[in-house]
């Protein structure tokens, strides 16, 4: 395989170049696939049946065994073997039409499919660093994001605890002291006096009046009470004295007629 297919087999190996080549029929048919092809050989049973029941076709066939998708992990084998499809389709014109038979493309395709792999494995999103002159790097990028939670307090328009007991506590600051002019102090001290003359005269006002009203005389209501039981007795008898006279009548008229028939 090294004398035949030497890039072939630094990419996939012995085992798997030489079953690559056999099952195409020659190294030069096995060129003349393209990349998508001699990534499906050694499956088309599965591809023809998915392409009848409309499923998804095969990822891999042959190319599986090899040692880059063998140790790649099972999210990552289908992307694995589309990459070492498309160099193992390079390789294999290099070694069937080339003039010079070298190994230098196959290492350099493996050495790129190894660091791609691992960046693929590491999960980082990858940026491209460097200009069209030099060769571009890859470098791993570090996603630093800042993550800010937003304020729903500052929504509300409405006084919040913390305002109205501020409000209704007084404010703990010292009182700055007023200094007064003389000129105030005059003013002060004659507002006062205008004061005490008002009061004086409104005083003196309601005595007047009091003294110019006639005098009720407030009888407490024990006594009120006395004099309507009093009433009441001198009512009683005068009704008594009213009630007997008919009934002194009656018992007259009785005893005379009593008499007549007593001396019929």
């Amino acid at each position: 395989m090294i004398a035949i297919a030497p890039n072939l087999t630094i990419l996939v190996g012995e085992l798997v170049g030489a079953r690559l080549i056999s099952h195409a029929g020659s190294l030069m048919n096995l060129a003349k696939h393209p990349a998508s092809t001699v990534q499906i050989l050694g499956a088309e049973k599965a591809l023809f049946r998915a392409l009848k029941t409309k499923h998804d076709t095969p990822k891999y066939g042959l190319i599986y065994h090899a040692q880059l998708v063998g140790q790649s992990s099972t999210k990552l084998k289908g992307k694995m073997s589309r990459m070492l499809a498309a160099k193992a389709a390079l390789a294999c014109r290099v070694d069937a039409l080339g003039d010079d038979v070298n190994t230098d493309l196959g290492t350099e395709h493996r050495a790129k499919l190894e660091s791609r792999l691992r960046m693929l494995e590491q999960g980082g999103m990858t940026r491209l660093s460097g200009t069209g002159k030099q060769k571009a790097k890859f470098d791993v990028y570090q996603n630093k994001s800042e993550v800010r939670q937003y304020a729903a307090a500052a929504d509300s328009t409405l006084p919040t605890k913390r305002k109205t007991e501020e409000a209704a506590t007084p404010s703990k600051r010292p009182k700055v002291e007023e200094v007064k002019t003389p000129a105030a102090e005059e003013a002060e001290v004659t507002e006062k006096k205008d004061k005490k003359k008002k009061k004086k005269k409104q005083t003196e006002e309601e005595e007047e009046e009091a003294a110019a009203a006639p005098v009720e005389v407030v009888t407490p209501k024990s006594e009120k009470k006395k004099k309507k039981k009093d009433k009441s007795a001198e009512s009683e008898p005068e009704a008594m004295v009213v009630d007997e006279a008919p009934v002194a009548e009656e018992a007259g008229e009785k005893k005379k007629k009593k008499k007549k028939k007593a001396a019929e």
